[in-house]
C-alpha cells in the first residue's frame, strides 16, 4: 500500500485512530515508513528533520504530495547530503510527514541529545538546500547546539520559529520559575 492509498483510506473511513486504521487495513509492516524517502536514517544523535508536507504555493494540484515544497526541499537536501560537511559530522537526515508549521513553509528542525532544538521556516525549496546543510554543519560543530544569530545563514536568521533549550541546561537563557507555596509538586510531597 502506498502512502497515498493509506491517506485516501483514512479519509474514506473517517477520523479514526491510526491503531484502528492499521487493524482495518492491515498496513504492511515490511514497507519503509514515508520519512525514509528523504534520506537514510543513521545511528546519530544529531538529526536534521524536514517537513515533507509543507506547501510553498508552487504545487500544481493540492493532492500531489510529491510536488509539495517540503518534498522538493527534502529531495534537494538529500541530493547534496552525502558530500556535505553535515553528513561528515554525523548528522542524520529524516523526513517528517507534518511539522505543524503550515503558515511558515518550508520547515526544518535540528535536534540532538542534550542540545538545543531549533525550528526554522520560510525556506525556499528551490534555493534553500545549501543553507539548510550549512546550518546543520554549524549545529553539529557546536558543543551544545547553540547557534548565535550570526552563525546562521541569512535566511535562517530571519526564519527562526523556535529555540528550545536542552532539559538539564544551567545557562543564563534558563531560569527557574518559583511556584506559590500552595502548589503541590514532587519536591514538596511529604515522605
Amino acid at each position: 500500500m502506498t502512502w497515498k492509498e493509506w491517506t485516501d483510506a483514512r479519509r474514506r473511513l473517517g477520523d479514526i485512530s491510526s491503531v484502528h486504521l492499521n487493524r482495518r487495513l492491515a498496513w504492511p509492516t515490511n514497507l519503509p515508513p514515508p520519512q525514509n524517502e528523504a534520506g537514510r536514517m543513521q545511528d546519530a544523535h544529531l538529526t536534521l528533520s524536514i517537513c515533507l508536507r509543507c506547501r510553498d504555493g508552487r504545487e500544481t494540484r493540492d493532492t500531489d504530495l510529491d510536488q509539495r515544497g517540503g518534498r522538493r526541499l527534502s529531495r534537494a537536501v538529500a541530493a547534496a547530503f552525502s558530500g556535505s560537511e553535515a553528513a561528515q559530522l554525523g548528522v542524520a537526515l529524516r523526513g517528517v510527514n507534518c511539522m505543524s508549521q503550515c503558515k511558515r513553509p518550508c520547515t526544518i528542525a535540528l535536534s540532538g541529545e542534550n542540545r538545543f532544538t531549533y525550528l526554522f521556516g520560510d525556506l525556499d525549496p528551490e534555493i534553500g538546500a545549501g543553507d539548510v546543510l550549512a546550518v546543520a554543519a554549524a549545529y553539529a560543530k557546536s558543543e551544545t547546539g547553540f547557534l548565535p544569530r550570526n552563525a546562521r545563514p541569512d535566511v535562517l536568521q530571519a526564519g527562526i520559529l523556535g529555540r528550545i533549550p536542552p532539559q538539564h541546561i544551567t545557562d543564563d537563557l534558563v531560569e527557574s520559575i518559583p511556584l506559590p507555596p500552595s502548589h503541590h509538586t514532587k519536591e514538596n510531597d511529604p515522605k
